[in-house]
């Protein structure tokens, strides 16, 4: 069966700094289809900005029933969606120490629209190892951020 791959990718220029500036990519595959999404802001995260990236591609979606393959180099989405945001839901949002989760809303559109597929996979990928569309990914989210900087 068909799938849509997707590379996505985001980071942050200054991250940590009052004046920073962000960006995120996206790479999606079906067939001979190759679609390139990117976007960016100031005063954000890197988080913040690889959450984006996967929301923007899951939002530009047409079809709910193809199978989703999604390729990250950030461990923070894959295991926030593959292990983490059960067990957040179930403690009202707390983390395992009990603290607010990070990024409450942006999690919770991302588990929307990804419970939305029919049957969806986040895998996770070395960043900068040479995996072509994880590097062009990384390539637009730092055009981006170069945009946003010219703004």
């Amino acid at each position: 069966m068909d799938e849509i791959i997707i590379y996505c990718d985001g980071g942050c220029r200054g991250n940590q700094s009052d004046h920073n500036v962000g960006g995120w990519g996206a790479i999606l595959r079906y067939g001979d289809h190759v679609k390139e999404l990117h976007g960016g802001m100031r005063n954000t995260t890197n988080n913040v900005m690889e959450l984006t990236a996967a929301i923007r591609a899951l939002e530009s979606l047409k079809s709910r029933q193809i199978p989703v393959a999604f390729y990250i180099d950030s461990a923070y989405v894959v295991n926030g969606m593959n292990s983490w945001i059960s067990g957040w839901i179930k403690k009202g949002w707390k983390t395992a120490g009990g603290k607010a989760v990070k990024n409450k809303e942006l999690w919770i559109r991302l588990n929307d629209l990804a419970r939305a597929q029919e049957k969806i996979s986040f895998n996770k990928v070395r960043g900068h190892h040479g995996v072509e569309y994880n590097e062009r990914a990384d390539q637009i989210a730092n055009l981006a951020m170069d945009e946003v900087e010219k703004e």
